[in-house]
């Protein structure tokens, strides 16, 4: 894992090939700041939405990890999600009104804990690979093509998007001065 005086080197990683601990790197950047903007959040101002609208915090941290577990599923075992796997995943993947109905009421820990549990499955899975599998493409929804480089480089695209957010909605929280 990475060390703060690591936070601005995109490096190799003991364990891992070259580009893969790259990668991971990059991942574990863009976690840490995530981290960052969800800190000492209460369980109110984790499930609150901007005008009773939109995503909360909560929610987005949810959606983090489902979305990498997703891709550890399409990734490492080359298949899409299960039904029973689908089921479980669902609610945090689509989000919508029923995810804010029923992803609410939990502290940080709950969040954080779900996205350290994932991202070990990840770096362990990733220590069974090679770089050359990066290149490895696949279909990537009806129309395209994308190898695995791609896929993880989304996971962590897809995480910086909802950070934003995240921010966001803090910024909102702190200008209106919510408080639980």
């Amino acid at each position: 894992m990475m060390q703060n005086t690591d936070r601005y080197m995109i490096d190799e990683m003991e364990g891992y090939s070259p580009n893969i601990g790259r990668l991971l790197s990059m991942m574990e950047y863009t976690r840490m700041t995530t981290l960052e903007a969800a800190a000492n959040l209460s369980k109110e101002e984790l499930d609150y939405r901007v005008d009773d609208q939109g995503n909360s915090i909560g929610c987005l941290l949810y959606h983090m990890s489902c979305v990498e577990e997703v891709y550890q599923i399409i990734t490492f075992d080359g298949r899409g999600p299960n039904e029973k796997e689908m089921d479980r995943l669902h609610l945090g993947l689509n989000l919508g009104e029923d995810a804010h109905q029923q992803i609410r009421g939990n502290e940080l820990a709950y969040y954080t804990d779900r996205l350290h549990a994932v991202r070990e499955v990840s770096f362990k899975r990733f220590k069974e690979k090679e770089d050359d599998w990066l290149d490895e493409v696949s279909p990537f929804g009806p129309d395209h093509l994308a190898n695995n480089y791609f896929r993880w480089f989304h996971v962590f695209e897809d995480e910086l998007n909802h950070r934003g957010q995240i921010r966001i909605i803090r910024k909102h929280l702190e200008r209106n001065q919510i408080n639980p």
